[in-house]
């Protein structure tokens, strides 16, 4: 059964709008697109590598697919004039070799090799998609697309790179839509320039609990009224 995988970099205060550049996505007024590249050294490559180092095909909603099929085709692969340029090469290649399904109604028409979209029923296409073997299933940007697959508990790992900024406004990972539940670290490290890598999977729901150890006596209750 195939997993899907999402991994994103997100601000302290968890904005995930516009990590690359300032033309990427400046949708809504966001003005500081490409707030990534000053934080970036060789823990958060070695990070990314990592997630790359596992067989993928990826998910792509329309917005990301088309800011993406509009650079990587047309990368040299050993290019190396970017802040994480020691990987542009890797992704370069890795990007236009996998198969990109994008979730849009639209679209039929592909510029970008290897390219289909997921149909009318997304969720359904991917649920069918995850009983078959084959890579991962990873899910790169696509804000929008996140939120449709938190709402439906389709992701099953995420990659988090936590960078030491608030944004203040713009889209988030965890948007009001996310359905509640529980994760599980099963990794995590600090680059040298303060960013947080961390990987999680899911954990099953949400579990609450209290630290009253005990039910207070009827006494303690009225001598706590009389406090308030």
């Amino acid at each position: 059964m195939r997993k899907i995988v999402a991994s994103a970099f997100v601000s302290l205060d968890g904005v995930m709008q516009a990590p690359g550049g300032p033309e990427e996505d400046p949708t809504s007024g966001f003005k500081y697109g490409g707030w990534t590249a000053p934080y970036w050294d060789d823990v958060l490559s070695a990070a990314m590598d990592e997630v790359l180092d596992t067989p993928f095909d990826l998910l792509l909603g329309r917005k990301t697919y088309d800011i993406f099929a509009a650079y990587w085709p047309y990368m040299n692969e050993s290019d190396a004039s970017k802040p994480a340029g020691e990987i542009v090469g890797k992704v370069t290649r890795l990007f236009n070799k996998a198969t990109k399904y994008v979730a849009t109604r639209t679209l039929t028409t592909f510029s970008w090799q290897n390219s289909q979209s997921l149909g009318n029923d997304v969720i359904a296409t991917l649920r069918n998609l995850k009983k078959k073997d084959g890579p991962v299933l990873l899910v790169q940007g696509s804000s929008n697309f996140v939120q449709t697959l938190l709402a439906h508990d389709m992701i099953d790992e995420v990659t988090l790179l936590t960078f030491p900024i608030a944004l203040g406004k713009g889209k988030r990972f965890f948007g009001e839509g996310a359905r509640p539940g529980a994760f599980k670290l099963i990794k995590s490290q600090t680059s040298g320039t303060g960013a947080l890598v961390a990987r999680y999977e899911r954990a099953g729901d949400v579990k609450a609990g209290s630290f009253v150890t005990e039910d207070p006596s009827k006494a303690e209750i009225e001598r706590r009224k009389n406090l308030a």
